[in-house]
């Protein structure tokens, strides 16, 4: 029961930093994506609550991901509007839910570790970056952009730049302020006095933003804050009101071949994004717990389905939610629920009061986020591991921060595909040459395919006049007919060099 009863403080107290992090996230990926405000919210709540509820992640936190914004822009103009969209976002579920059914979930396994790691760096970098100008006060582009090249015609490093142009000062002291809360917070307070442990950092900051925005106003000797550097939920004066800002699909374009393809690349993208997170996540976990991905392609797509047919957003697990979510010291699944349930219910009934939120608060709230993906124990770590781990995870960062995320994770596994195909023409075999005997021995490994042939032919072209050459295919398990045939026709070779040739097989 005390067991049970410490997991629920620190599940509570986790969901909290979560909601701060996802609030910003949501509003800001609905805005890039050309749909209402409350769409992304929307599908928050749903990411939250029902995936939450079905996933079997123990920390994936789910909601609207950047990764989707380029598709529904483009989408929702080419099928003539956001309820068009919206029966897209239920098929794409649907979709979604045939994946689960079908196993695709294991696809995956078969990202290396490098690339991973390298994607959690990346994003922690780019987190950070993309921060910066948000905690100076300029709040051009939109809350969880992830490409290089910005929609507002920026890219990541000219919109820093810029920021040092638009400073906004009331902005930078929250910020500056805000950061010193939370370090305190977390390495002095929470460490010293037990009472403080209970009381989660990121809500004090946030809860001095807001005390700073309302006295700043009536205080000459502050620098203010301008309603333009706040949170903007949608605020609704009724519950009737409430409920009119829900949106349903329109199905008039089934037969449309145009949405049947945005639903299939909704699918496609958002399993993928969500089965990297899964896989990341994981890779966070402190007790480095599975969780089964063909159970989370069902959660989503079911989530999907649900969000679509109330105005929301497509939805996957997103790292950074998920990642602020261990970070924050979290122990179940109940985390993410009750960050949806906050969402539902703030927007429901306390929409004002979280427009009183300077965004500079949450941009250092993501900022510490961002840090504690990529700390330079981690670049240390895969540098001591070797080239072959080191130069694919450093290539997935730089895809990350200069392309954007799927771009930066396809380049990370061409990269370590490029190091599988070298070890493997290194490693087809072993040859042993006995001195001053002319005898030379060929041991093949377990499997030699094709990709050794010129490895293989290299050491047989050295093969000088009148020796012994015995290739060993004993240990073989697999040869590939490449192989096979290549040393069929070196006994002709053999012939005329006057090389005795003896092959071992099983």
């Amino acid at each position: 029961m005390k067991n049970l009863l410490n997991n629920a403080k620190a599940d509570f107290s986790s969901s909290l930093v979560v909601f701060f992090v996802a609030l910003p996230l949501c509003l800001g990926i609905a805005l890039a994506s050309g749909a209402p405000l409350f769409s992304g919210l929307i599908s928050g709540i749903i990411g939250g609550i029902l995936v939450g509820a079905l996933s079997g992640s123990r920390f994936g936190v789910s909601g609207p991901a950047a990764g989707l914004v380029a598709i529904a822009l483009v989408a929702i103009e080419q099928l003539g509007g956001f309820q068009h969209f919206l029966a897209a976002v239920v098929l794409a579920g649907v979709i979604q839910l045939l994946f689960a059914l079908l196993r695709f979930g294991t696809i995956a396994q078969y990202f290396p570790t490098a690339v991973i790691k390298g994607m959690l760096a990346g994003i922690g970098i780019l987190i950070i970056l993309k921060q910066i100008p948000h905690a100076f006060g300029y709040d051009a582009d939109f809350e969880g952009d992830q490409s290089f090249s910005q929609i507002d015609g920026e890219n990541t490093f000219t919109a820093i730049l810029h920021s040092f142009h638009a400073l906004s000062p009331g902005v930078i002291i929250v910020s500056v302020i805000s950061l010193c809360i939370l370090l305190f917070w977390e390495h002095i307070l929470s460490k010293k006095i037990a009472f403080f442990k209970n009381i989660p950092g990121p809500l004090v900051a946030v809860l001095f933003g807001i005390a700073y925005y309302k006295f700043s106003f009536g205080m000459s000797a502050l620098p203010s804050i301008s309603p333009d550097h706040l949170v903007s939920v949608p605020v609704a004066n009724s519950l009737t009101g409430f409920f009119a800002q829900f949106s349903f699909p329109d199905f008039g374009k089934i037969g449309d071949t145009q949405l049947w393809i945005t639903a299939l690349t909704i699918a496609v993208v958002a399993s993928v994004e969500t089965l990297l997170c899964l896989e990341a996540t994981d890779k966070l976990d402190p007790k480095k717990q599975i969780s089964p991905p063909n159970q989370e392609l069902f959660a989503q797509g079911l989530g999907n389905v649900f969000s679509g047919f109330i105005g929301g957003l497509p939805i996957t697990q997103v790292i950074v939610r998920s990642s602020a979510n261990i970070q924050s010291g979290a122990k179940s699944k109940l985390s993410a629920i009750l960050h949806g349930l906050y969402l539902l219910l703030c927007v429901a009934f306390i929409a004002p009061f979280l427009n009183l939120i300077p965004l500079g608060v949450l941009a250092i709230i993501l900022i510490l986020v961002g840090y504690k993906l990529s700390k330079p124990e981690l670049y240390r770590k895969m540098y001591q591991d070797g080239w072959s781990q080191f130069i694919p995870f450093i290539a997935t960062i730089l895809g990350i921060l200069f392309l954007d995320l799927l771009k930066g994770i396809s380049i990370g596994m061409l990269v370590s595909i490029a190091f599988i195909l070298y070890k493997s023409y290194k490693n087809s075999h072993y040859m042993v040459a006995k001195k001053g005997e002319g005898e030379t021995h060929i041991i093949l490994a377990e499997e030699v395919s094709f990709m050794n042939k010129a490895k293989l032919l290299q050491e047989l072209s050295k093969l000088e006049n009148n020796q012994k050459l015995i290739i060993d295919q004993s240990n073989s398990r697999y040869i590939d007919h490449d192989i096979l045939e290549l040393i069929e026709d070196f006994k002709i070779t053999a012939k005329e060099k006057n090389i005795e040739l003896k092959i071992i097989k099983k």
